[in-house]
């Protein structure tokens, strides 16, 4: 029977403890890299989440700028309307005034009917 010599034994042990000893330190990287990540991940969310937020804050002053347009349009389209209702009335005023000086009565009278419906109005 042949007796291995003490140099193999030796030697396959510290294959073997080298061989414990890489996959422990890539167990500890493979952990040290999978905390990072998760690490990452979770300041990524939060990035997303206040992008979301910001997002959110855009729309709602985008809607409320919308509202207020809206309200202007509106509020200028009545003054104009107005605008044109009062020329309207300054006509009919300035031609009232004109028929009487001419001396057309009837005309004047049908000019003051015309401004009283409108002012009824």
């Amino acid at each position: 029977m042949i007796m291995p010599s003490s140099h193999t034994i030796s030697t396959g042990t510290n294959k073997h403890r080298r061989f414990k000893q890489k996959r422990k330190n890539a167990k500890k990287s493979m952990t040290t890299r999978f905390t990072r990540l998760k690490t990452e991940m979770e300041l990524i969310s939060k990035e997303q989440e206040s992008i979301k937020e910001g997002q959110r804050q855009v729309r709602e002053k985008f809607e409320a700028i919308e509202k207020e347009c809206e309200q202007l349009r509106k509020e200028t389209n009545q003054i104009t309307q107005q605008s044109a209702i009062t020329q309207i009335r300054l006509a009919l005023i300035f031609g009232i005034l004109k028929a009487r000086e001419e001396g057309n009565f009837s005309k004047a009278s049908h000019l003051a009917q015309l401004l009283r419906g409108i002012t009824a109005s």
